[in-house]
């Protein structure tokens, strides 16, 4: 089946079925685990990005305080550390969570800022092509095959997303201006300028020299 996370298939094929198991989870609504899911994924990105740089740490938390401490600020970096202590939190509200909720609006964002961790885990850290930073996550793939299928409606309308089929008619709507005729009106008859009433007059003056000196002859 095809998810949002193909693209981290050849780099790490590990944590692809980890973040691709979440996906499932989802579809089947299995919100609290499918949150569950993505911390477990952040925390072995985390892991992995610190590579050679980790020495005692043990827990997530330690790992992220190092991680955190060997960057360089960019960011990139700030966004990448972002997520994932954003990953982590939800997944341990998920986990000692008192009653089971149906969080799926939750789970969403989850899986949105996992796909960003994937994208810059990729890049970044294994060296895949730069045109995984152009990928967009696809809320339709996500919710193909799901039961709750006006989910992801409620989610764009709760992050204030345009769905794409609104944008174009919106677009639409926008482009359909008022039609204009291109006809133009008809010029206005020129009136008689002083010009003309002065060359008339000395021409009728003219006209009747002549005929008084033909008379004289």
């Amino acid at each position: 089946m095809v998810t949002n996370f193909d693209f981290l298939k050849s780099a790490d094929k590990n944590l692809y079925e980890i973040i691709s198991d979440a996906e499932m989870l989802y579809r089947d609504e299995y919100y609290d685990q499918c949150i569950s899911q993505t911390r477990k994924f952040a925390e072995n990105v985390c892991k992995n990005t610190l590579g050679n740089n980790r020495t005692t740490e043990d827990t997530f938390d330690q790992m992220l305080a190092t991680l955190k401490d060997i960057t360089n600020g960019s960011e990139e970096e700030k966004e990448f550390i972002d997520d994932l202590y954003f990953l982590k939190k939800c997944g341990n509200d998920a986990v000692h969570a008192s009653s089971v909720g149906k969080s799926g609006i939750n789970a969403l964002e989850c899986l949105q800022r996992a796909f960003e961790v994937a994208i810059n885990y990729s890049v970044y850290v294994k060296k895949a092509s730069k045109t995984n930073l152009d990928l967009h996550f696809d809320i339709d793939l996500l919710a193909t095959g799901k039961k709750n299928k006006k989910l992801a409606r409620e989610y764009q309308k709760a992050k204030g997303i345009v769905p794409e089929k609104s944008t174009k008619t919106a677009t639409k709507k926008k482009a359909a201006k008022p039609q204009i005729s291109a006809m133009k009106s008809s010029p206005n008859p020129k009136k008689i300028t002083p010009y003309w009433i002065v060359v008339g007059f000395f021409s009728i003056v003219a006209l009747f020299i002549v005929l008084f000196l033909l008379i004289l002859k």
